[in-house]
């Protein structure tokens, strides 16, 4: 029995073609081997493949924070700068509170790789107690905004959005989330860090 809390994580993948089977998904895969890796706590997992519609994205972030009860959910796809790219404007009409910090270092981190991430539009919210990321559609493009940059010691070159999402989702009353600092080091202020335990 593990001493960890655990957490209930929705994975949104938005996508016309791979919702309708033209294409295989590769951003529930992504974002699962990522959490899985980066995660001391058991995780509940909740996974959608949806098409590019926006009131069906919000339909889904709605049932996923107020029915499935998660305490994180992270879409990938759609937040570019074409007409079918609707996730961003789906995510903050769901919005209690929009977190703006996270959008702000996505871009930042990719924007070490390709000028064109100022094309990116994704943003963060919180509903109820629940904290809502839009990701980046790449596989590698998720594992670097998550992870962030690194030297060849393996000390933060940039820090990844994901630093803050334990402390976020301790200050909206989620489950206490520890991770691997081998993959992503966790920020919490001292008052805040409760005794590390084993595994």
């Amino acid at each position: 029995m593990s001493d960890f809390d655990r957490v209930r994580i929705g994975v949104v993948s938005i996508s016309d073609r791979a919702s309708s089977g033209v294409y295989e998904d590769k951003g529930i895969p992504a974002l699962k081997e990522w959490l899985t890796r980066a995660l001391r706590n058991p995780i509940n997992w909740e996974t959608r493949l949806i098409p590019d519609e926006q009131e069906g994205i919000s339909a889904t972030l709605r049932e996923l924070v107020d029915e499935c009860r998660c305490d994180l959910v992270l879409t990938t796809g759609g937040t570019g700068p074409a007409p079918r790219d609707v996730t961003p404007e789906a995510t903050l009409a769901v919005a209690d509170k929009v977190m703006p910090g996270f959008g702000e270092q996505m871009r930042q981190i990719s924007l070490r790789f390709v000028p064109t991430a100022i094309l990116s539009r994704q943003v963060a919210v919180i509903r109820g107690r629940a904290l809502i990321i839009n990701l980046p559609g790449q596989p590698k493009s998720i594992a670097e905004t998550l992870e962030g940059l690194k030297d060849d010691q393996g000390q933060p070159v940039v820090h990844g959005i994901f630093a803050a999402v334990p402390y976020c989702i301790d200050l909206i009353g989620g489950p206490y989330i520890e991770t691997d600092e081998s993959v992503c080091k966790a920020f919490r202020p001292k008052s805040a860090q409760r005794p590390a335990k084993s595994a």
